[in-house]
């Protein structure tokens, strides 16, 4: 089964010297476009003012800028999965899965990266780097561009209904064509932000562990403190709406 994942705006630093070709990542007949949007980040961090950056950057402090000045194409590199450090992937906690489980994920988790767009969570090819999520290059939406020119490559990758774990503002990437299942965190009857995070990174963890082919899989397995309070059926979506115990 094939899951689609959001990114986190803290990353890890370092990596393993490499070079960003269209080998780096999925859908390599589409690395041109992805070339095109690194190419005008790296122009615009490296001439846009400090007050722009702050913004673009969501840092505040101007002497931080310097280390996200270079040339992605020659910075260290990382798995995808592995660059990533905010909530979710916390949880998640890659690093202690068997190494099956990691293959799983490597091989049918697609993360949508503000700057590179969707990439496989096994890609070998994600630099540090820093932008704020909804953030324009100039008058350039990335998010668009991406949808533009990605869309058909996924939908030939996601053929057949699949789990979307990504925060709303990612559907601005891609829109789901096919059947597909969401996820609704509440708590004492109330959505919650922070938790979501949290427990996407933990389903994503059971997902693997236990391998999951399919959607009727899915709904199989036990999530701690999780209990399905409805299924709400909207055209191609199915929201799962589960009830935070404790």
């Amino acid at each position: 089964m094939k899951i689609l994942f959001s990114p986190s705006e803290k990353k890890k630093i370092g990596g393993i010297e490499g070079k960003i070709d269209s080998k780096s990542f999925i859908f390599p007949e589409l690395f041109n476009f992805r070339k095109k949007v690194i190419d005008k980040y790296i122009d615009f961090v490296n001439s846009a003012s400090d007050e722009r950056l702050t913004h673009f950057f969501g840092i505040k402090d101007p002497k931080d800028f310097q280390k996200y000045k270079n040339d992605l194409y020659k910075a260290p590199l990382m798995k995808a999965i592995e660059r990533y450090d905010g909530v979710a992937f916390n949880y998640l906690n890659y690093q202690t899965l068997d190494r099956d489980s990691q293959k799983y994920i490597d091989e049918n988790v697609i993360i949508f990266s503000n700057l590179f767009g969707p990439v496989r969570a096994g890609d070998f090819g994600l630099p540090n780097y820093k932008l704020k999520q909804g953030e324009k290059i100039g008058d350039f939406v990335i998010e668009t561009f991406y949808e533009e020119h990605f869309s058909k490559a996924l939908d030939e990758f996601l053929d057949e209904p699949f789990l979307d774990l990504r925060a709303n503002f990612y559907n601005r990437f891609y829109k789901p064509k096919i059947d597909y299942i969401t996820l609704k965190f509440l708590k004492n009857s109330k959505v919650v932000s922070h938790w979501a995070k949290a427990y996407r990174g933990l389903i994503l963890r059971a997902v693997a562990q236990n391998k999951i082919k399919s959607i009727e899989e899915f709904m199989n397995i036990q999530i701690e403190n999780l209990t399905i309070k409805e299924i709400v059926k909207r055209g191609k979506n199915s929201q799962i709406v589960f009830e935070i115990k404790s």
